[in-house]
């Protein structure tokens, strides 16, 4: 009666309780008045049977894997791996490197034989011994370690494997920990921030560009405009622009309202410049070392030197003339054309015999041109010495300023009204009033009385050459 039940294919009108010997799966069923079920083993096949009960097994030919219902559903007993390599998660020891070197358990992925990652619940750098096992690992961290992570402390992933998807938070990004980022708000750095030499850009249109040209050329450039501000806090912690540049100039900054210039100082009294160098300076200098001066040189070309300004007279030296603390100029010649003159002679330098005294007559005489008068009414009269000569003609002749014109003062003897003439006495360089009513010749005369003098005491006077 069994082999009658027994063949490939099962057998009609099947009735419940009914036994069948299933050839082509070598495997002996019963009838439950629904279906065929296996009375021993696992149910064959390559999708999963249905009408089973809790505690059923079915073998899958196609992934050759094994599994259980659970009255619902089915739940895979193993092997979890497929295909002709290993792929599965398996739960593994992994000896450490550290003594006494612990084995520690551990969930490796494996794929097509390759482990792709390690789960650990502890760090630890794997034992030499199994590192073959293991190739492209030598420390696993604490949680998820993938593949070809060799780098112990940045965490980059030297191959392609990676994570995708969204991470809620992380320690490092390209390697670096998160302090050598920039955030959008509430940047701090602890220490120096590089960048290349390429640089950086700020602004919508990369207005602003800071970056480095042939290796050591520092660049600060607006390459969309034209302006540039500098701004700072002033002393009442107000922002303020001391300066602006702009394509073709250097300005003072503006006030706060952008309207009007700030009015701004270069350096300080006591932080000042050491040398500005400049084409030409227009303004109002309190002071300078060296003036710019234009002279005639030898070749009677005009020539351009910086001189330096003095207000005395240093030979063989060029120097601007400045007036001393009283408005005094001093210099051996002028050449121009004065309008005024504060002393009031002309006088003129002749070799004299000796040095005489301001308001001394002198004739043409003696061992050199001139000496003192000596005889009354001499026609050899020439003037008075002079002591402030307005102007002195052949100063450069080693000599005495006689007066020859103007006003001088004049050793007189006797009484003296304003207007009378005078002429030389017998006492040596001093004159005496001509008489009136017989006077000499005119070469005899040296001048007139501009001042009364009623002693006869020889005095010093104001006369007119």
């Amino acid at each position: 009666m069994l082999e009658n039940f027994a063949g490939d294919n099962e057998p009609p009108k099947a009735i419940r309780g009914q036994i069948w010997f299933d050839t082509n799966n070598s495997k002996l069923k019963f009838y439950d008045g629904i279906i065929w079920r296996v009375a021993s083993g696992a149910e064959v096949s390559s999708e999963a049977p249905a009408g089973l009960t809790a505690g059923d097994f079915w073998w899958d030919t196609n992934n050759e894997q094994l599994y259980a219902y659970n009255g619902t559903e089915w739940i895979l007993v193993g092997p979890q791996g497929v295909g002709d390599g290993l792929t599965q998660m398996q739960s593994r020891f992994i000896k450490d490197a550290a003594p006494p070197y612990i084995n520690q358990p551990v969930i490796v992925s494996v794929i097509d034989d390759e482990v792709i990652h390690i789960i650990s619940q502890v760090d630890f750098f794997i034992h030499p011994d199994q590192q073959t096992n293991y190739p492209g690992f030598d420390k696993i961290h604490k949680g998820l370690t993938l593949k070809n992570t060799i780098n112990s402390t940045s965490g980059v992933t030297s191959t392609e494997h990676r994570w995708w998807g969204t991470a809620t938070n992380t320690d490092r990004f390209s390697g670096l920990t998160l302090d050598k980022f920039i955030l959008t708000s509430d940047v701090s750095f602890d220490t120096l921030v590089r960048f290349k030499d390429p640089g950086i850009a700020i602004g919508d249109d990369l207005d602003c560009k800071i970056y480095i040209e042939n290796g050591n050329q520092v660049v600060i450039a607006n390459e969309q405009g034209a302006h540039m501000y500098f701004q700072v806090k002033d002393q009442n912690l107000n922002l303020a622009m001391p300066l602006r540049i702009e394509a073709e100039n250097i300005l003072p900054g503006y006030l706060n309202n952008f309207s009007g210039t700030r009015n701004v100082d270069i350096g300080s009294s006591t932080h000042s410049f050491v040398n500005v160098f400049a084409s030409n300076f227009k303004g109002t200098a309190d002071s300078s070392d060296l003036l710019k001066g234009i002279y005639i040189d030898e070749n009677s070309d005009a020539a351009v030197e910086y001189i330096q300004a003095n207000v005395n007279h240093v030979e063989n030296t060029r120097t601007i003339v400045v007036r001393d603390a009283t408005g005094t100029i001093y210099g051996n010649l002028f050449s121009g054309t004065a309008t005024q003159a504060q002393y009031a002679d002309l006088a003129e330098n002749y070799a004299s015999d000796k040095v005489y005294k301001p308001g001394t007559v002198l004739v043409i005489g003696g061992k050199k041109e001139v000496t003192v008068s000596s005889s009354y009414c001499s026609v050899d009269v020439i003037g008075v010495v002079s002591s402030q000569p307005a102007h002195l003609m052949n100063s450069v002749l080693d000599g005495i300023p006689v007066a020859v014109k103007g006003r001088v003062p004049c050793l007189v003897t006797g009484k003296a009204m304003k207007g009378d003439f005078l002429i030389t006495s017998d006492i040596p360089g001093v004159a005496v009033v001509a008489d009136k009513m017989a006077l000499p010749h005119s070469a005899c005369i040296i001048g007139r009385v501009l001042k009364n003098k009623h002693s006869d005491n020889i005095e010093l006077i104001e006369i007119v050459v």
